[in-house]
């Protein structure tokens, strides 16, 4: 079989053996139950548990952790935290910088933080369209979970806390400390269709650093290859029998058009897996964290590097998509007059981040933290495999002159350019304990950041950016390039009083002043009060501020498809100001949340908070507002074909859809919902059993749409439909003696984005070019056992989305038009037999896996 397979199934068996034969014992972690872990994420006072905070934070431990068979955090979240959406499958550079998203708002509103300290964001931009459009942030796949110690994930607005981004809330990675052992694990896996092999290996360790100090090391390996969203081999009957396609348009055994994947003509290729879906990839990355106490100052630091290259396949070119004659195979580039084209986007990916700082106490009872972190993420990007089709015909017809000794030729590869990023962050944090005679002391705590964010398009060379680029990639042009920065300011307070027993007040007051904005002031209030051991209620109120990133403001690009084009207009461009795309501006929400803590008998504990958050001049990415649809020109699109024509672009020949799309401030939302936990841990006479249920029901509204026509409803889809409304998850953990079994069961709720169709309103005969695309409600069930078979050797085989759900597919248009070139799909896709991608749980389908973990 070409799985995962035997073969490796073998050596990691034959592995674990060999090192059971010489490890030692080492000793088990001790395991917290939740709610009793002391936690820094939402408050500044020392000593809190989780089960007594007055803002919801979730504790997930490295126990929880390593129950998931993908080995990365997102998968992990995604599983455990049901207001947490993870994004399974990205296109084209979305594919290396996975997003996530907290209670169904942007990437961009959750805090990610190592440490404490504000983690660096992606270079990458997500720009197609879907429920991540317009995703900046921090790629959580860069850290292995092997290096996490635990997770905290904050879910409630904490922007007045921790500055811009906290909109939605914030995920804390505390990373290991100790300072002997170590781990050692490797993983195997792929989906039931023996797509998408996995193999990674992992190992952490501990280093004494003296008498006093510790050093922890983290190495991470993993690749992992293609997985595809359609597949299927188009035949004459698929073409003759399908009633959708008027076939009066065709041109049997000619070749009447260049993007044509319905005609006749091509029947009988084999297109089984060419159209991409998960890209290949391989990442390598090393962490470390460190610390050393010098009595009364502790110097500390934690960082990475990390290096992926991946492999992405575009939309596949039929075959006389690079022919100087579309009619006459001979004048085709090499071979693909015979079977057609699925260029490739190479992408490398290099980043490093590192912190360091000091803390300590001075004076009487004052305790600091002064930091500095500098983050850095570069990536590279390639077309290969494809072909320069201007350049082909030149040459080609260069060759027909008379005297000619031009062999016809063209480029494959080109370097299309790429991004750069960096963040400097320097911090002061300063905490003191006073007695004023309450319940407690008073916790007066303050400080402040100094940031500096850098941004930069880099340009691709001659073959990327002459005419309309290479095929799948037009590269970035000097038009698109530049370098781009800015800095910000900030001071907080925070003061954190217990007037009376079990009863918590915190109040927090922050000023940010950015150099491209201008200056803001928000704040929040929240507190507990705990009527008896069994009872509390908690809640909150905040004001919150994000200012755009700098890749939303200044991203530019034509993003292409084998038969469409859409270009991405920075907001307040002269192109963008023509269609009345100005200049982004920041963000400011309103947040308030109420809740209640349940310990009704002992060991049981329930968490129920209710929460809305409003959001004005959210920035949001348009769908593409289309110029050209069935190859036709748009009624009343005159204004976009100017925009267009105003930036110079030279763009394909025989595009059947062309568009353009920018970000904008022009929805107000309003978001509310419920988050629900409760965990019952039991002791059995033979083992032990861990109940948990915890689920989020979370809806968000568009209250003010400032300009229907350019922020569409197809685009309003995307901010109210793309996110399941209820998640709901069911654990069942069960051990005795060296089995355990995790049993874990999620049902989401049903997600839609309006879809549109590429064909023209003639073509059309009349319906309307927008339908629901719906991925129904659905559970999706994990299974994982586990064997002890020493003190240091875990086997584990396991398997996500047990019983292969997958989402719908598009459906073919009814009593329509389709012309050769043209798609029969109700959201204008060329992909054969696709799956929706909007789906909360992808379109891979079942996952099954195998763990081997050392410890020594």
């Amino acid at each position: 079989m070409t799985r995962l397979s035997a073969l490796k199934l073998s050596l990691i068996l034959a592995s674990s053996w060999s090192v059971c034969a010489i490890a030692q014992d080492a000793p088990q972690e001790p395991q917290t139950d939740d709610g009793a872990a002391i936690i820094v994420t939402g408050t500044r006072a020392v000593g809190m548990q989780a089960a007594d905070s007055a803002a919801p934070v979730q504790v997930f431990s490295q126990e929880a952790l390593s129950h998931v068979g993908q080995p990365n955090l997102n998968q992990a979240l995604t599983q455990m935290v049901p207001s947490f959406t993870a994004q399974t499958q990205g296109t084209d550079m979305s594919n290396f910088s996975l997003s996530a998203r907290l209670r169904g708002l942007s990437p961009n509103h959750t805090l990610v933080m190592v440490n404490g300290k504000r983690r660096h964001g992606s270079a990458i931009l997500q720009v197609i369209a879907g429920p991540f459009q317009g995703s900046a942030a921090p790629s959580i796949d860069l850290i292995p979970p092997d290096a996490v110690s635990r997770i905290e994930v904050l879910q409630d607005g904490a922007a007045a806390v921790y500055g811009t981004d906290a909109i939605a809330g914030a995920i804390n990675l505390i990373l290991k400390d100790q300072s002997e052992g170590g781990t050692f694990k490797v993983t195997g896996g792929q989906y039931y269709n023996s797509e998408g092999e996995l193999f990674s290996a992992s190992g952490n360790v501990g280093f004494k650093l003296g008498e006093d100090g510790y050093f922890n090391l983290t190495a991470f390996h993993r690749r992992q290859s293609y997985t595809s969203t359609g597949t299927g081999q188009v035949t004459m009957a698929d073409i003759d029998g399908n009633p959708y396609v008027n076939m009066a348009g065709t041109y049997p055994g000619q070749f009447g058009s260049t993007n044509n994947y319905y005609d006749p003509a091509w029947a009988g290729l084999d297109l089984n897996g060419i159209n991409g879906g998960q890209a290949k990839s391989q990442l390598n990355l090393l962490f470390y964290n460190m610390g050393y106490d010098f009595g009364g100052v502790e110097l500390y630091s934690f960082g990475d590097v990390s290096r992926r290259v991946g492999y992405a396949k575009q939309g596949y070119r039929p075959p006389n998509r690079i022919c100087a004659s579309a009619t006459d195979l001979s004048t085709c580039f090499g071979d693909t007059g015979t079977f057609g084209m699925v260029p490739q986007q190479k992408v490398e990916q290099k980043e490093y981040s590192f912190t360091v700082g000091a803390k300590g106490e001075f004076g009487e009872g004052w305790n600091y933290d002064l930091s500095t972190t500098y983050g850095y993420d570069q990536n590279k990007i390639w077309t290969i495999e494809s072909a320069h089709r201007a350049l082909w015909i030149e040459s080609y017809q260069s060759s027909l002159l008379p005297g000619s000794t031009v062999t016809p030729n063209t480029v494959t590869d080109a370097y299309d350019g790429g991004f750069k990023l960096s963040q400097l962050t320097n911090t002061l944090d300063i905490r003191k304990e006073f007695d004023v005679g309450m319940a407690a002391p008073l916790t007066l705590a303050f400080g402040g950041e100094y940031r500096r964010d850098t941004y930069e398009i880099v340009a691709g060379d001659f073959a990327a950016t002459y005419k309309e680029g290479v095929q799948s990639f037009p590269g970035y042009k000097d038009v698109d390039a530049g370098k781009h920065s800015r800095s910000s300011k900030a001071g907080y307070i925070n003061l954190i009083a217990t007037p009376v027993d079990g009863w918590t007040v915190d109040l927090a007051g922050r000023y940010e002043d950015y150099s491209d904005f201008g200056d803001t002031k928000i704040g929040k209030i929240t507190t507990r009060y705990d009527f008896s051991d069994a009872f509390a209620i908690r809640g909150t109120a905040s004001t919150g501020f994000r200012a755009p990133t700098l890749a939303e403001s200044f991203y530019s690009t034509v993003n292409v498809g084998p038969t469409s084009a859409v270009l991405q207009l920075p907001a307040g461009s002269p192109a963008a100001m023509l269609l009345g795309f100005n200049a982004l501006k920041p963000e400011k929400s309103t947040n308030f949340s109420a809740g209640i803590v349940l310990r009704p008998i002992p060991r049981l504990a329930i968490t129920i908070d209710g929460y809305y958050i409003k959001i004005k001049n959210r920035i949001s990415a348009t769908a593409s507002l289309p110029a050209i649809q069935g190859g036709l020109p748009v009624a009343g699109a005159e204004d976009i074909l100017a925009a267009i024509a105003s930036t110079g672009l030279v763009l394909d020949t025989g595009l059947q859809t062309l568009g353009v799309a920018s970000f904008t401030n022009l929805i107000d939302t309003e978001t509310y919902g419920i988050d629900f936990a409760a965990r019952y841990p039991i002791a059995l006479d033979f083992g032990k059993l861990d109940l948990s249920l915890t689920a989020n029901y979370n809806k968000t509204k568009i209250t003010d749409n400032k300009n229907p026509t350019l922020f569409s409803t197809v685009s309003e889809s995307y901010i109210e439909d793309a996110s399941p409304e209820y998640k709901v998850v069911a654990g069942v953990n069960f051990s005795s003696g060296p089995f355990s079994a995790n049993l874990r069961q999620t049902f989401y709720g049903k997600t839609s984005v309006l879809v549109r169709s590429a064909l023209s309103a003639a073509a059309l005969n009349g319906q309307s070019q927008e339908r629901d695309g719906v991925v129904k409600a659905t559970g999706i069930t994990d299974l994982e056992m586990g064997y002890d078979f020493t003190d240091n050797v875990t086997f584990s085989i396991g398997a996500n989305n047990l019983f292969d759900k997958r989402p719908e597919k598009p459906k073919l248009l009814t009593g329509v038009t389709v012309l050769p070139g043209q798609s029969p799909y109700e959201n204008g896709t060329t992909t054969w037999n696709s799956y929706y991608g909007h789906g909360a749980y992808g379109s891979a389908g079942g996952y099954y896996y195998a763990r081997i973990d050392f410890k020594f």
